[in-house]
């Protein structure tokens, strides 16, 4: 299921930390090569977007602290 636009890097934020939590679990089949696929990603996206400064970027005024600081919470 596709996650809407508004909301995707909240749900996907929520996903990707159960896998983090789960990633020693033991896999077999499409499992294993979906955790295998996803930890590359993990790695081409840290790669590609490290260095970037977020807190730059986001608008203070658009931004609820209470939830921002939740978001960022491992």
């Amino acid at each position: 299921m596709a996650n809407m636009s508004y909301c995707r890097f909240q749900n996907t934020l929520q996903a990707l930390r159960d896998c983090y939590y789960n990633v020693e679990d033991s896999l077999t089949g499409a499992e294993f090569h979906a955790r295998e696929g996803l930890i590359e990603l993990c790695k081409s996206i840290a790669e590609e977007f490290g260095d970037i400064n977020f807190s730059e970027e986001r608008d203070e005024d658009d931004v609820d602290e209470e939830e921002y600081d939740k978001a960022n919470y491992l």
